[in-house]
């Protein structure tokens, strides 16, 4: 489900042909998308299951829109984030749609302390993340930062939370990579 103010993303998917030569054997609008809001969600380009990447697979992305990786796997995204003024609520509505995000991304044990912020969450993944536009502000359990374009955060399975102090919509890119020890699908 995606809104006409949530942005849409071109994905370009390569393959060797069976003479070896490379082409482009996909070329369109990512479809694997989840909106948690007007202008808030995830859009997946890629993922892999354990170990290492089968270069043979179709559409790594073609598993169900989720926030954490699969189980040994890793997920590469771009998410959206609301500006917080769009969403200034009370506290109660503002944790009842961070519980509806978090459950629409199938991540609600993900909220472990959200005490600071009603979108904290800890997920058992090491994430490269870029900011690609807007302003944010990255809210750990003791620190804060604020973020522009082209910012990295390397976050290593931390209780954290992504406010947007921007008027429009923030964009950031995220590779996950499961780190969990537990070998059981997520």
């Amino acid at each position: 489900m995606t809104d006409s103010s949530f942005t849409v993303f071109r994905r370009l998917v390569t393959a060797n042909s069976a003479s070896g030569k490379s082409r482009i054997v996909s070329d369109a609008p990512t479809p694997h998308v989840l909106q948690s809001g007007q202008d808030r969600g995830l859009v997946n380009f890629w993922a892999t299951e354990g170990g290492a990447p089968d270069l043979d697979t179709q559409d790594g992305a073609a598993r169900p829109v989720r926030l954490e990786p699969p189980s040994q796997g890793t997920v590469f995204r771009f998410f959206q984030l609301a500006p917080a003024a769009e969403t200034a609520v009370s506290l109660e509505e503002a944790e009842a749609a961070a519980a509806n995000a978090f459950e629409l991304m199938g991540a609600p044990h993900v909220r472990v302390d959200t005490s600071r912020h009603p979108s904290m969450h800890r997920s058992e993944t090491l994430d490269y993340i870029i900011v690609l536009r807007g302003r944010v502000k990255l809210l750990l359990d003791e620190d804060d930062a604020v973020l522009e374009p082209f910012d990295v955060v390397i976050q290593r399975g931390t209780n954290h939370a992504w406010i947007n102090l921007g008027s429009k919509p923030a964009l950031l890119m995220g590779v996950l990579i499961d780190a969990s020890k537990k070998d059981t699908p997520r």
